[in-house]
């Protein structure tokens, strides 16, 4: 409870977009990188080249830096926000674990949470728990 605490203390609404916007960035940096593993299953993507798929993965990059630019300037002290640079880091990076975790086992159905990855994400949690604790 003492985390959500500390968290509540330390974001306000330029925070919560902040970690909406870094949402948004991530998924769509997830596909880029990830998304031609699923997609090559589909017959015309499968006909692609590496230059191709490197050209696509691009395309849907760009849209993830049309999302995580703002949500660094927005969320950044120095600009007005609630985070320092290491607050920002330490949340993109949860972020995107959160959300590589709800892409893998959506779109990879064979992959599965193990002890270890669980372990793995109470590091994290804790992680941000000290990050942020002031």
């Amino acid at each position: 409870m003492r985390f959500f605490i500390v968290l509540q203390k330390n974001i306000d609404m330029k925070g919560l977009l902040t970690i909406g916007l870094l949402v948004c960035s991530n998924v769509f940096m997830t596909l880029a990188w990830y998304g031609h593993l699923k997609f090559s299953q589909m017959s015309w993507f499968s006909k692609l080249g590496l230059i191709s798929i490197i050209f696509i993965s691009w395309g849907i990059a760009l849209f993830e830096y049309c999302f995580q630019v703002p949500a660094n300037r927005i969320g950044f002290k120095e600009h007005g926000g609630p985070f320092s640079l290491v607050e920002l880091k330490v949340l993109q990076e949860v972020i995107t674990l959160v959300v590589f975790m709800v892409f893998t086992l959506i779109a990879f159905k064979n992959e599965t949470i193990k002890w270890n990855h669980i372990v793995g994400f109470v590091c994290l949690i804790l992680a941000v728990y000290f990050i942020f604790r002031k």
